[in-house]
């Protein structure tokens, strides 16, 4: 069930009109969580907001991960869930149970929610098409959760090296709403777990997509991790880099904040973050000027003032 804090307020139809003028044919992707997809009253919001989006003339891709779910039936399966800075271990197991959740139940999930609310969805993955092109990561040094240097092979997990973006265009164009599962293909056909954020930061990139929203399980930028009400609205790259030099971020939204700079320096004008579990958060951070996510630009100095009446 869902709760009144939940809930998001209603938006008036002239508050959105000069949104609705600027967005119009324009792309957006949208990378769902797989926290929200626990939830088939949240996933079913979600569908809905995503549906809304696309009837106002704005192109929709849709990118998804699914973390918890895999988590789940690896255990299930016997195995051990492993992360080392926030990102996961793949185990040959592990990449057999990530096809069957990602490319399977959560893809035709999506697929089906989308439906439901009058949408035509494709669901593939990035080996579909040789939409992502992806390299197997090498062996690196990072830095644990104990603060030690550790020498880490991540397995089967792939780093993006290209993207075609003439297979999501081609989708599109039929009026449709791509699902793209977080699985890509090496130049031999091996298939590679990528971090879900970051396949939807390089595709964003690649189609020249006007913003990126990824919808996570916090509301936003925090400057405090344990303060829910140090959320950023607005920000830039200079506050991420100190904000991450002070020790702000977690282990599992470093990566995340990785992908934000990404996608910005790709040539992405706008990141945004919002609550999955917060109704209608995409449409209230898209068609309102005060949003209720965080909206990360290159750099505050350089936006024109106009721009900042399009917040975000």
């Amino acid at each position: 069930m869902l709760d009144n804090n939940h809930m998001t307020r209603s938006i008036s139809l002239i508050e959105a009109v000069p949104y609705l003028r600027a967005y119009a044919n324009q792309i957006f992707v949208v990378k769902v969580g797989g926290e929200l997809m626990e939830e088939p009253e949240l996933l079913n919001f979600m569908a809905r907001d995503i549906a809304i989006l696309h009837r106002l003339q704005i192109k929709v891709v849709v990118v998804h991960g699914g973390g918890p779910q895999l988590d789940r039936l690896t255990k299930q399966l016997g195995n051990e869930v492993t992360r080392v800075a926030g990102r996961r271990v793949t185990s040959p197991e592990v990449l057999d149970a990530a096809k069957m959740v990602f490319r399977g139940q959560l893809s035709l999930e999506l697929v089906a929610a989308l439906t439901k609310h009058g949408e035509r969805a494709v669901g593939l993955c990035g080996a579909d098409g040789v939409l992502v092109r992806a390299q197997k990561r090498p062996t690196v040094m990072v830095t644990n959760d104990a603060g030690e240097k550790v020498d880490v092979d991540y397995g089967e997990v792939g780093d993006v090296k290209s993207v075609n973006p003439d297979v999501v265009h081609s989708i599109l164009e039929t009026g449709a709403i791509p699902v793209i599962s977080p699985l890509a293909s090496d130049e031999t056909g091996r298939i590679l777990n990528v971090n879900a954020d970051t396949m939807a930061v390089e595709i964003a990139i690649a189609v020249e997509a006007s913003k990126c929203l990824l919808c996570t399980n916090v509301p936003g930028i925090l400057t405090d991790v344990k303060d829910a009400t140090s959320l950023l609205h607005y920000t830039d790259l200079q506050e991420l880099d100190e904000l991450d030099d002070n020790g702000a971020f977690s282990e599992g939204m470093r990566p995340k904040v990785a992908a934000i700079a990404r996608a910005i320096e790709g040539g992405v004008p706008r990141v945004h973050i919002v609550q999955s579990s917060r109704v209608g958060a995409i449409i209230e951070e898209v068609f309102t000027t005060d949003g209720c996510g965080t909206l990360v630009v290159r750099s505050k100095d350089e936006t024109a003032p106009e721009d900042l009446v399009l917040h975000k």
